[in-house]
């Protein structure tokens, strides 16, 4: 095994392949309502940061006006000529997915568990966002089966976090992840590649901080510039350079040799809505950077973990 994809996670513990449902809860975030700011991440389009989520009748978008279980069973729709004898996890990605008051966020979630197919439930949120009268509600959910927290770390370099606006320190990063870490939550932790001005020292210094965590996953990103968000005009006016598919192979690669060998792989590239998609154009031929990546590995004769300090 080269890495230690979520997949394989997934087949170990329930013997069978899990496939998430995207869902939309109709979540905002402290960065759009103007709590801490109205625009968004630099690199978040209108429809947040995660992948394409919901229902989409006559070309519109229409996730926030649909029941919960009405999205699942869409979703699952989508998914059955691919998957057929699969479980399923409520994944809630776009926007900050425990920012609401407990009762909001237990009737969000409560749908999920009422589909006997579905092991658990995955929240896309940010550190800010996590109350202490969340915590017992998180156990409850581990106590039920599958659950994780994913968090937005994207780097650790006060630059890029100023630029891309995510507006929490890394202060209140590692009290939070400390005390999730203390009662043993799990998290994935993601990190976005290619950021403006970062060398590729920086961004490895970011894998090595992550490592250093010992968190349950880690997602990778390959920063990309949708439209609709700021990041749009930013590359415009400062026409940055985006990595080559060739320099993000070989960095992934070094990443993953950093990484201790149990934590799960969740990502190893992004690929944001085509239809929205500006740069770069590579990511959209997923698969090709998925098969170079373990190419390179092999002619590498490494796996992941071999380089891992921790």
């Amino acid at each position: 095994m080269i890495f230690y994809s979520v997949n394989d996670y997934f087949k170990h513990r329930y013997g069978r392949k899990i496939v998430k449902l995207s869902l939309d809860g109709g979540f905002t975030c402290p960065n759009r309502d103007g709590k801490l700011d109205t625009r968004g991440c630099l690199f978040c389009s209108d429809r947040g940061s995660g992948e394409y989520a919901g229902i989409v009748t006559d070309g519109f978008y229409m996730a926030e006006t649909q029941p919960i279980l009405e999205q699942m069973a869409y979703q699952k729709s989508l998914l059955s000529d691919k998957w057929r004898d699969c479980g399923y996890l409520g994944y809630f990605q776009n926007f900050s997915n425990t920012y609401a008051p407990l009762e909001k966020l237990i009737e969000t979630y409560a749908p999920v568990y009422e589909d006997s197919s579905v092991v658990g439930l995955a929240l896309a949120t940010r550190p800010d966002c996590i109350t202490d009268e969340m915590y017992p509600l998180f156990k409850s959910y581990m106590a039920r089966g599958e659950f994780w927290l994913e968090l937005g770390l994207q780097s650790i370099h006060p630059q890029s976090v100023s630029l891309i606006r995510r507006h929490y320190d890394m202060a209140l990063f590692e009290s939070v992840y400390s005390r999730l870490k203390a009662e043993e939550i799990p998290v994935v932790l993601h990190i976005i590649l290619g950021l403006p001005e970062e060398t590729r020292e920086m961004m490895l210094e970011t894998v090595k901080y992550v490592s250093s965590l010992k968190p349950f996953g880690v997602k990778f990103h390959m920063l990309n510039v949708l439209r609709g968000s700021d990041l749009e005009a930013y590359y415009a006016k400062e026409n940055f350079k985006l990595i080559e598919v060739h320099e993000y192979i070989d960095l992934i690669c070094d990443a993953l040799e950093l990484l201790p060998a149990d934590i799960t792989i969740h990502r190893l590239t992004g690929d944001g809505p085509r239809e929205l998609l500006i740069a770069p154009m590579w990511i959209r031929n997923k698969r090709a950077v998925l098969n170079g990546i373990q190419r390179e590995m092999r002619r590498r004769g490494t796996v992941q973990g071999a380089k891992s300090e921790v």
